[in-house]
């Protein structure tokens, strides 16, 4: 794993520079860009995606009708909503048309987390550059072939933990990281909500809606009788998948990788050595398998805890926010979040107290990043290998949980020191479907 650790050593500088390369080929030059998964994360990339100059969209794909025609309607609206204002993009039902198009240069990967690691795999194998969605993948053993994929075929893989392009997330990444907080030795994670008892439902079993390909839309994951809420589409929130052990991992997986992944951003990449999860499905009435409480504690290498919490019982926080993160120093306490960040000095510290408010478009830089890496052949500032170190930390919590554990992380091997729990880093894949770099 030289390569990896190569990679490494120069991660942590990324966040102290401009996600801008100013590097672009060719003011002329085209990038073809398919997405595959057409919720509301893959239209709002696309939509995202189409701000950009020199981005063309000529191809939708999703097994859903209802949300296909929806997105390929939007893919014609001009960036101020002018409907009409350019050419509709083509929409498919079955992704392997677009990886076998040489057309196509780029593709966003935004269905559920089951399917990230085949597509991203196959799409590098065709020669395409990838953003796939966060989590990069459901079992740790996915992501690694994800990151041997990128590295085999020479690919472009952005990874969406698009807080990385935000300016003040990189701001109070570089406090914490130049020792402005003193030691830190402890950090909080967490999001919090208040749900109703009966949550998400509990729906029969039924037969898919005629205008879903439910086969299709399963692909690796175990063969299931339809389910309202295993497919999850609500057209007022996300999708219900994410509840559901075969194709996601609750809001650990959800959440709890994009404030793991700033704390991890802070601290060079570094991976904890320790894991331990407590929590269950205490209150919630409904046919979600993944817990409605959660608290994660995280040791890692560098004498440091971090926690992660969730619950869906009560949304009251320290700092009247739903979510967020809180670097504990000797010096002061910095809390972040996606609106900005704030210093609050320790009694005596020489800090100043100091606050920010968010300063830049995060989702859209992270897309210019991608595209310009696409054109400069860099590694772009979520780079596939990032993306999975921060993955494998959320997944770790899961781990423990599922196999009531407290977890020791061989980070080298990518293993655990457990036996029992390692069954849990990977996962059988339905036939036809083989995940092979």
């Amino acid at each position: 794993m030289n390569d990896r650790r190569d990679f490494l050593k120069s991660a942590a500088a990324v966040f102290t520079t401009s996600i801008f390369t100013g590097n672009v080929h060719g003011a002329n030059d085209r990038i073809r860009v398919a997405f595959i998964g057409m919720g509301r994360m893959g239209t709002d990339s696309m939509e995202t995606a189409l701000k950009l100059p020199n981005v063309e969209v000529p191809v939708l794909c999703d097994v859903y009708q209802p949300n296909l025609e929806k997105a390929v309607a939007v893919s014609g609206r001009g960036p101020d909503g002018t409907p009409d204002a350019r050419p509709k993009a083509k929409g498919i039902t079955d992704f392997r048309e677009i990886l076998h198009d040489k057309s196509i240069d780029a593709v966003n990967i935004s269905t559920p987390d089951h399917w990230h690691a085949y597509m991203t795999v196959e799409a590098c194998k065709n020669g395409k550059d990838v953003y796939v969605e966060k989590p990069i993948c459901v079992v740790v053993e996915e992501g690694r072939k994800m990151v041997q994929a990128a590295r085999k075929y020479d690919r472009v893989v952005q990874v969406g933990t698009w807080q990385r392009s935000g300016e003040h997330f990189q701001k109070a990444a570089e406090m914490v990281s130049s020792g402005q907080l003193g030691k830190v030795t402890f950090v909080r994670t967490w999001n919090y909500g208040h749900q109703k008892a009966e949550g998400i439902g509990n729906p029969p079993d039924s037969s898919p809606p005629p205008d879903l390909d439910w086969n299709m839309w399963l692909g690796p994951a175990p063969q299931r009788e339809f389910n309202k809420n295993r497919f999850g589409v609500d057209p007022h929130q996300y999708s219900f998948f994410r509840y559901f052990w075969d194709y996601a991992g609750g809001m650990m997986t959800d959440w709890g990788i994009h404030l793991l992944d700033i704390v991890q951003m802070a601290f060079h990449e570094i991976e904890p050595t320790t894991i331990a999860s407590l929590g269950g499905k205490f209150y919630l009435q409904d046919n979600r398998e993944t817990p409605d409480t959660l608290q994660v504690t995280y040791e890692y290498p560098n004498g440091m805890i971090a926690t992660y919490e969730n619950r869906e019982t009560n949304a009251q926080s320290m700092f009247n926010h739903g979510y967020g993160i809180l670097f504990h120093g000797t010096e002061g306490t910095l809390f972040v979040d996606r609106a900005g960040y704030q210093l609050i000095p320790e009694k005596g510290s020489s800090l100043e107290a100091a606050e920010a408010h968010r300063s830049n478009d995060s989702l859209l830089e992270h897309w210019q990043n991608f595209l310009d890496c696409v054109k400069t052949r860099k590694r772009p500032v979520s780079d596939i290998e990032i993306g999975h170190r921060s993955t494998t930390t959320a997944l770790l919590g899961n781990v423990s949980l599922r196999s009531k554990l407290r977890i020791d992380w061989d980070e080298q091997h990518e293993t655990t020191q457990q036996p029992e729990a390692r069954p849990l880093l990977k996962r059988e894949y339905r036939e036809p479907w083989k995940l092979e770099v």
